[in-house]
């Protein structure tokens, strides 16, 4: 991990990118912590505020939609550099709010500012892998892992201070700031207009399949931050002290094995990569599910999360290399099923929990990983060898 993240270093391009990953996260886990705080300031209840958070995924549709005509006009570095300075002051005006339809309107400016953002940066970084000739994407989802875990712990240490998160977010917005103008040159010299302005395809059956192995992978990811302490609480009496540790050793085991990840990707081969790790996240929800001991769960989402780490990353670089579809539509394609996946699984998850229990419903999870892995085994565009070209046609469009 040490020799991956120090050759990453020495390519500056690729580690200005890399700090924008971090960007989202470190913006996210402030905003997750203010939370509480904004439901009692503007006198939310729990439905109210439940619907409202639904204005953030709204705006990341529509971002998807603009997409197209925004980045065939806009070259990719200036909307970085433009994009995440605008995500910054969104998010200080989201979290310090003075009525609902500030909060509302900033909501959806959010989801669709960070919806374009992630396109742009995930786009570039498939084109600095083609000019360096190296695998980049796994290292830079995984800065945006190491992201949330330090705004989680600076959250903790500011509030220990006193800090109200209304001036949290303004100083590491502030922070931000400062590093995205220092990189104002690394950002802007990328100039490429990365969508040709063409129609969109209806997506053949093997980019569906990317998408799905996607939204399984997002699934999985949701679930484990919205049901893991519940689970580890009323499945198995863990005391007060240990609920959290479920979602932390996932999240531990999820940026180590990104920071790993370009290496091993290059090794093994993208297929081999997602097989195992849908595999080892089945094993790992198993695992959860019989669980007889709190500790033995945690385990199982440790697991969870090293066969998470390296999946989506790989599906990002494949989306973006299908021969006839531009790197936005590709993006846009695979991105629609996370997105689907982060969103619906909780829920999905809860229902099920509500008709039967909990364990029941991550049983849902063992075999859609299970079938992910299926998928990826027949799917062309996933192959096991460590360039980023792909050689075959693209299928015929249904």
């Amino acid at each position: 991990m040490i020799k991956n993240i120090s050759s990453f270093i020495k390519i500056k391009p690729a580690l200005a990118v890399g700090f924008l990953f971090s960007t989202s996260s470190l913006l996210f886990g402030t905003w997750v912590a203010s939370i509480p705080g904004i439901k009692q300031r503007l006198e939310f209840t729990d439905g109210s505020l439940g619907l409202s958070l639904l204005l953030s995924p709204l705006g990341a549709i529509t971002g998807m939609l603009l997409s197209t005509r925004v980045f065939s006009k806009i070259p990719v570095g200036k909307w970085m550099f433009s994009g995440y300075l605008l995500l910054c002051f969104i998010m200080m005006m989201q979290i310090n709010s003075v009525n609902r339809i500030m909060f509302w309107t900033c909501l959806y400016f959010f989801g669709m500012v960070s919806f374009l953002n992630g396109v742009s940066t995930n786009a570039t970084v498939n084109l600095l892998e083609k000019k360096y000739n190296r695998l980049l994407m796994s290292t830079c989802h995984g800065m945006y892992s190491l992201g949330g875990a330090v705004s989680a712990g600076l959250a903790v240490v500011l509030f220990s201070v006193h800090l109200p998160s209304g001036w949290q977010i303004v100083l590491v917005a502030a922070c931000i700031i400062t590093v995205i103008l220092s990189n104002r040159k690394l950002l802007l010299a990328n100039r490429d207009i990365i969508h040709s302005r063409s129609g969109i395809k209806l997506p053949s059956l093997t980019i569906l399949g990317i998408s799905f192995i996607c939204m399984v992978s997002f699934m999985a990811e949701g679930c484990v931050a919205d049901w893991s302490a519940i689970y580890l609480k009323e499945m198995l009496n863990a005391p007060k002290e240990l609920v959290s540790l479920g979602y932390a050793g996932f999240s531990v085991a999820m940026t180590i094995g990104r920071l790993n990840g370009d290496g091993l990707i290059a090794r093994i081969g993208s297929k081999r990569i997602v097989i195992a790790g849908c595999l080892l996240a089945s094993t790992g929800f198993l695992i959860i599910v019989f669980a007889p001991v709190v500790v033995m769960a945690i385990v199982g989402y440790i697991l969870v999360g090293f066969g998470c780490s390296c999946v989506v990353p790989v599906l990002f670089s494949a989306s973006a290399n299908i021969p006839g579809v531009s790197t936005v539509e590709g993006f846009a394609m695979v991105t629609t099923g996370g997105l689907i996946g982060f969103l619906t699984g909780p829920s999905l998850i809860g229902f099920i929990s509500e008709k039967a229990d909990l364990s029941k419903g991550l049983s849902l999870l063992i075999l859609l990983t299970v079938v992910a892995a299926v998928v990826a085994w027949r799917n062309q565009f996933l192959i096991n060898r460590s360039t980023v070209v792909h050689e075959m046609p693209y299928v015929e469009q249904l």
